[in-house]
């Protein structure tokens, strides 16, 4: 299907999961998961009128911005090494895979100017997801707080993989009683305004536990083209 055909089905969703919760539309930012997709296919979001692109290789962030920068905002969203900071830094307007000091320090370094991250949460616990634990999580917001090129402007979490609409509900509520404890904490450097949470299986119930930014892949633009 055609991205825009596509795009017109996730948001009528999206208008759904914002009647249902009292929310505005213009509260939620729709990032298009390209990773899988070829540059043509990320070129045919922007054209349908996608402003956001998530990319979590470099390789691919590196090609997608060529053709793009100027009409798309680039998300890294994926783990990012301590080594490949340095290549993508000035390219990206947010990073949402902050899960480490060592991380921090390396963007600390190579920033010029101050860096909107979303530190990533392991919110399910599954060992197979990165972030930091749930318990651990506002200590490392705090220990942030030195690094002045480093804004903690939200936080991230990927639910787990299921059907089971009351595990995905429980994830999305902790990380958004997360928030809120990381706003108490009136940190200068973590404003955590946003919560990116939701994908193509789940964004609808994402939005309606707070989400700000929903990560759609393979429900908008495929796998391949």
């Amino acid at each position: 299907m055609k991205v825009a055909d596509n795009l017109a089905n996730i948001e009528e969703k999206i208008r759904q999961a914002c009647e249902k919760s009292g929310r505005s539309r213009e509260e939620i930012t729709i990032i298009a998961v390209t990773k899988y997709v070829s540059t043509i296919r990320a070129i045919e979001a922007v054209d349908a009128g996608i402003k956001n692109l998530g990319e979590n290789r470099e390789d691919g962030l590196l090609e997608k911005y060529t053709e793009l920068h100027g009409r798309a905002d680039f998300h890294f969203i994926g783990s990012l090494q301590t080594r490949k900071v340095k290549n993508i830094i000035d390219k990206v307007e947010y990073i949402h895979s902050l899960d480490r000091i060592s991380l921090a320090e390396e963007i600390q370094k190579r920033a010029k100017t101050p860096v909107k991250c979303f530190v990533q949460v392991n919110v399910s616990g599954e060992d197979s997801k990165h972030g930091i634990d749930l318990s651990e999580a506002v200590e490392f917001v705090r220990s942030l707080e030195s690094f002045d090129k480093v804004v903690v402007d939200g936080l991230m979490t990927m639910a787990p993989f299921t059907q089971d609409e009351r595990l995905l509900r429980d994830c999305f509520r902790k990380l958004k009683q997360l928030q809120a404890e990381v706003q108490n904490q009136a940190l200068g450097n973590a404003p955590c305004k946003q919560l990116s949470m939701g994908m193509s299986n789940d964004f609808p119930i994402a939005i309606e536990e707070g989400a700000t930014m929903i990560r759609i892949g393979t429900a908008l633009v495929g796998e391949d083209s």
